[in-house]
């Protein structure tokens, strides 16, 4: 057994099979191809994160025998200035970039996992590492390191909004196919009317408790203007929504709308205001007694953020997640077909509780797509189960949204992962413009086929 396991991993790193977990419960081929992707993403991830770390930086200097001459060897500077710090991410992430692009396009119009590109694909995974850090490294050798890192910031800010621009598509998305499903089945069981209006109901109690309680906490009776003014616009933005999505004309345009879609959006521009006040940069200002005192931001919490290794660990932590889990659902094919306005239709729709996971007959096709290995399932013999290029696509993107969050999109040469959670203007705003960027969407998905 143990024989076996070692030779179908050898197999896996260095020929065509699949991956499966060592001795382990079989894998689908699919899951284990995205899962080795990730893996080597969140590598990347951990090695830009130690780069922009004073405290890793720090250590190093002070544990490491002979730092100095090891630096001075490999020609990195007298500190090894050269490998950390936002150009070093820069650099790392350029190489990540371009390996995911290289498959993207070496992964076109593919649509089954015989053909020589898809073995490529979701095998060789020991090769494709030496060439992840090839790429990598490479990329301190580029000559003309100012222009290169000039023009690759706003390469960087293009990719990371196009990431961000994306993710909100498939959030509006997400909540159009939940009212629709749903809202199909009123139709033999009225229960679905008590869950959607339940449903509802919670996430406007969420949204209204929220803006009520970052009023609270986020602006004072003299001040704060900017928080009341964006407090005010935001929910502002939250109350037309609802309004549009019971309005006469998108109703008979759209049968399906309803205040389900509005109150999800709302929520998610809420959670993107309180983000975003919390990232805004601290007002300091001097009391009656000539003591510096911040104001427009609430007193607790405060503690983290002077523990820089809690804060370093944990911003890692959830940068990690919030991407992965990002690229890995928005390429899923029921992703791929809203991101292209394709839908079930609505005398086909099925209410579901799970109603993101598929129906029971997309299963059935995809176990008559199943071949089952020594530790792999193949379940891609007849098609694929997600593009392959889309995929690398993604991650393409998301490596540049990596950069840019990192190296704090356009305050890099002030960066570090210990500020990760203090305040920056780049990160505000960032985060601002993806709050109106959703509601524009929503507005847009409900007001494109509408006549007035």
């Amino acid at each position: 057994m143990s024989a076996r396991c070692c030779a179908g991993q050898l197999a896996c790193c260095c020929g065509n099979a699949g991956c499966s977990y060592c001795c382990g419960p079989k894998v689908r081929q699919s899951r284990s191809t995205r899962f080795m992707y990730a893996l080597y993403f969140i590598l990347v991830v951990i090695i830009c994160c130690v780069m922009m770390s004073d405290t890793v930086a720090n250590q190093m200097r002070e544990h490491i025998p002979y730092f100095e001459d090891i630096c001075k060897g490999i020609k990195a500077g007298d500190t090894c200035e050269k490998l950390v710090g936002y150009s070093a991410v820069y650099r790392v992430c350029f190489g990540m970039a371009c390996f995911f692009f290289i498959f993207c396009l070496l992964t076109l119009n593919i649509n089954n996992s015989k053909s020589c590109r898809a073995y490529i694909h979701n095998g060789f995974w020991f090769f494709k590492l030496l060439l992840l850090g090839a790429m990598c490294s490479g990329a301190f050798f580029i000559p003309d390191q100012e222009t290169f890192l000039n023009a690759w910031r706003y390469v960087g800010a293009v990719g990371g909004f196009l990431f961000i621009v994306i993710q909100l598509l498939l959030l509006v998305e997400f909540a159009h196919k939940w009212n629709k499903n749903w809202t199909a089945g009123t139709a033999t069981n009225k229960l679905w009317y008590a869950s959607l209006s339940l449903v509802t109901l919670i996430a406007y109690s969420i949204t209204t408790g929220g803006l009520i309680w970052m009023a609270v906490f986020y602006t004072q009776k003299d001040g704060c203007m900017e928080n009341k003014i964006l407090l005010g616009v935001n929910g502002g933005l939250c109350l037309l929504m609802s309004v549009v999505s019971i309005s006469p004309s998108v109703r008979d345009r759209q049968p399906h709308s309803g205040i389900l879609q509005s109150g999800l959006i709302s929520c998610y521009v809420t959670y993107l205001t309180f983000s975003a006040l919390s990232s805004k940069p601290a007002e300091v200002v001097l009391d009656a007694h000539g003591k510096n005192v911040t104001i427009c931001v609430p007193n607790f919490g405060q503690d983290l953020y002077r523990d820089k290794t809690l804060v370093a660990g944990l911003g890692t932590a959830i940068l990690c997640v919030c991407i992965l889990y990002s690229c890995l659902t928005s390429t899923t094919r029921s992703s791929s077909d809203a991101l292209q306005g394709r839908y079930t239709a609505p005398e086909l729709e099925v209410a579901r509780c799970c109603f993101c996971f598929g129906s029971g007959g997309e299963d059935a096709e995809e176990k008559r797509n199943m071949k089952e290995g020594p530790r792999v399932i193949y379940d891609e013999k007849k098609s694929t189960v997600y593009s392959y290029a889309y995929f690398h696509f993604m991650f393409f993107l998301a490596s540049l949204y990596v950069m840019m969050t990192v190296t704090n999109w356009f305050n890099y040469e002030s960066a570090n992962i210990e500020t990760f959670f203090s305040g920056s203007w780049s990160i505000f705003w960032v985060k601002m413009a993806s709050c109106w960027i959703c509601v524009l969407l929503y507005l847009v998905n409900h007001l494109q086929k509408c006549s007035f």
